[in-house]
């Protein structure tokens, strides 16, 4: 189970804990906690062995925009033994809080997977509603993004984040290092 930190509780001891940052690269070029290494959500299983090394060698802490990802990763690392804290409110939290956040030069800032989520599930519904005026039937399709919503909500997972994670502008070619390099850091 992840031990939840609150940003003053992660501030002090920042220097000492490997902080991960669960985002796409597109987030975490657009501003991340000093420090912290991306390995996106769905990245994560192949950084089990590399994050199963840093947790022997030290405390890992879980970030993410809001503490929703960083909460289902601290998930899966538990289920493989390894131990991690997830920080209460996300990098929101930390940058509301006064903390800075880091910006690669020259990276352009991407809207938070929450906030990118609810404008395509928004436009599916209208979508879905307004089709229905032209092909009687379509409402369905809008419920049925309805009915996704609610199994996220349930499931706490989100298949339209993942999909979203993986658009170009969610993973761009500069601004940050790819996972084989941010993987090479933390074996050192």
């Amino acid at each position: 189970m992840a031990t939840p930190l609150t940003v003053e509780q992660l501030h002090p001891r920042l220097e000492q804990l490997t902080v991960i940052d669960v985002r796409s690269p597109g987030e975490y070029a657009g501003g991340h906690i000093p420090g912290a290494h991306n390995i996106p959500l769905d990245q994560l299983d192949r950084a089990l062995p590399t994050l199963r090394a840093a947790a022997a060698h030290g405390a890992i802490a879980v970030v993410c925009a809001s503490g929703a990802r960083s909460q289902n990763a601290c998930e899966k690392l538990a289920a493989t033994g390894i131990t991690a804290h997830t920080l209460i409110g996300g990098t929101s939290a930390w940058a509301q809080n006064g903390h800075p956040l880091n910006r690669p030069e020259g990276a352009r800032a991407v809207w938070a997977m929450d906030r990118q989520v609810r404008l395509a599930a928004g436009s599916l519904i209208a979508l879905g509603i307004l089709a229905d005026l032209a092909l009687p039937g379509a409402r369905w399709f809008s419920a049925a993004v309805g009915a996704g919503l609610a199994f996220a909500a349930i499931t706490n997972t989100c298949a339209m984040g993942a999909m979203l994670g993986k658009l170009p502008y969610n993973r761009p070619r500069t601004g940050g290092p790819d996972l084989d390099t941010t993987l090479a850091a933390l074996h050192r």
